[in-house]
Order: structure tokens, then C-alpha cells, then sequence
């Protein structure tokens, strides 16, 4: 018969004897200091967008979005229903990023809704049968520029993205097909290394070519900085009816969002009875 107290001591050990070779074989010399709060520089604008190379109708679909926006309305811009920002645009980074590396996954972490990415970086093959995300599907691999042993920087290809999405509050547009790939260069800057920086290319059918831009961050020089929590669904007062946007007022009232916008359809609700 079996020692049952000799057999769980053995199974714990093993199990200890697991997770410390998994330790072990995780070197965390060998990756760039990430660790700490990381900002944003400038505004959360993804860039210019008139240097947007838009094919013909993509430019006409923004700038129609543009005038939207000029009578009150949202245009293509989703996010003030609170959907997730999506790829590319969590990188514009609305509130402090934190980087955390792990063996086989390195996260991005935002309290944003649900801007937060997991980039794997063990080697996987891209999934079949997935289903498509705001964020994406990440495969990273860590890369040794000039062979000293230690890796400079994170190269990130994103796939499976759903939509709508836009590249930041101007409304401009990402193909609605949601086929788009965004490649990234994650890198410390060597003479600097309280700065980051993230080489982005968006592959995307909306764009006459490739589109290659690059965010900087800065590191908070705070040792125990403030991490904010966003809650989108809380104060909002957007309220959408049909394909329309309309605004709840101070005191709780539905109001119109544009000048001369027709009420929503009350067909369902009983009329008020004239006295």
C-alpha cells in the first residue's frame, strides 16, 4: 500500500521542483526595464489627419463624419456609445499604461474600457477559429538588435480586430471590411530609458498604403504613482435611438444632440392625452 503522506510530499515537491525551473528559466535581465506608470506625450490624437493616406472614399466618408461633427452629432467616431476603442487606437494611451512581462505573454495594462492587450510571446501560430476582438489577437517576439545577450525591442503583429473603430475622437475611419494588421516596434529609447516608443504600421484597406506612425511615452518619475480607474458607462449621457444620437439634459430629459434633429419614433409608447 501507498504512503498517502509520502505520495502528497512527493507531489508537492514536484510541483515546487516545476515552478522553480519555470523560474529559472525565465531571466528577467535578459528584457528592457518596463516596470513603473507610462504617459502618454501630447494629446490622445493618433496624428494629422489631412498626412492620412485615405483612398477616395474613406476621405469622403471623414470628411462627411467632420461636417457630422460640426452640427453636434458623433460621426464615425463609436466610443461615446462605450465600445472599446479597439487597435490601433488603445495606443493613444487615454489613461497610464503599465507594461508587465511574463514568460510567455507580455501585457499592456489601461483602465480604459477594456483597452488593456495581451501580446503572446511563446511562439504560437495564429489561431483559426478566434473570434475577432476590439483589441485583436497579438503574437510578439523579442528581439536582440546587437547580439549583447539582452532584448531591445518587442516586434507585435496584430490580427482579428472587429469593428467599428477609428484611430481616435475625430472619427477618422478604419475600413469597415475589419481586415486590418498592425505591425508595432515596441523599444526604451537607449539614451533615455524613462522613454518608450512604439513604432506603429496600420495595414488597412481604407489607406492607399501602409501608414506608419510612432507614439512616445514617459515614464512617471513618481515611485508610488496614482493609477486612475475610467468607467465609461458612468455620467454618460449619450443615449442612442434607431441610427440616432440624442442627449440627456441635467434634469433628466431626452434632448436633441444637433440643431433641428426629429424626436425618436414613440410609436410603442402611449401618447399623452390632451387635457
Amino acid at each position: 500500500m501507498i504512503d498517502r503522506n509520502w505520495s502528497g510530499s512527493l507531489a508537492l515537491a514536484t510541483a515546487l521542483c516545476i515552478a522553480i525551473g519555470s523560474a529559472q528559466a525565465f531571466d528577467e535581465t535578459k528584457y528592457p526595464d518596463l516596470k513603473g506608470q507610462w504617459q502618454r506625450v501630447g494629446a490622445p490624437r493618433w496624428a494629422d489627419p489631412s498626412k492620412a493616406p485615405l483612398t477616395a472614399e474613406y476621405r469622403a466618408i471623414f470628411e462627411a463624419n467632420l461636417r457630422d461633427q460640426a452640427t453636434g452629432g458623433q460621426g464615425t467616431d463609436p466610443t461615446f456609445t462605450c465600445l472599446p476603442p479597439g487597435m490601433p487606437r488603445v495606443m493613444n494611451v487615454y489613461e497610464p499604461m503599465e507594461v508587465v512581462v511574463t514568460p510567455h505573454t507580455t501585457h499592456l495594462l489601461m483602465q480604459h474600457i477594456h483597452d488593456s492587450r495581451r501580446i503572446f510571446t511563446d511562439g504560437r501560430d495564429w489561431p483559426r477559429d478566434a473570434e475577432p476582438t476590439f483589441a485583436g489577437y497579438s503574437i510578439g517576439t523579442w528581439i536582440d538588435d546587437d547580439g549583447d545577450g539582452r532584448y531591445d525591442a518587442l516586434v507585435v503583429e496584430t490580427r482579428n480586430m472587429k469593428g467599428p473603430r477609428s484611430y481616435d475622437s475625430t472619427g477618422l475611419p478604419l475600413h469597415q471590411d475589419n481586415r486590418t494588421v498592425i505591425k508595432e516596434r515596441i523599444y526604451l529609447d537607449k539614451s533615455e530609458p524613462n522613454t518608450l516608443y512604439d513604432e506603429i504600421t496600420v495595414v488597412d484597406n481604407a489607406l492607399t498604403r501602409p501608414w506608419t506612425i510612432t507614439k512616445k511615452y514617459l515614464r512617471e518619475a513618481k515611485k508610488d504613482p496614482l493609477w486612475r480607474e475610467t468607467v465609461c458607462a458612468e455620467g454618460n449621457r449619450h443615449v442612442v435611438i434607431g441610427k440616432e444620437n440624442y442627449f440627456l439634459s441635467a434634469d433628466g430629459e431626452l434632448m436633441p444632440a444637433k440643431k433641428d434633429q426629429a424626436p425618436p419614433d414613440l410609436r410603442y409608447f402611449n401618447k399623452a392625452q390632451k387635457q
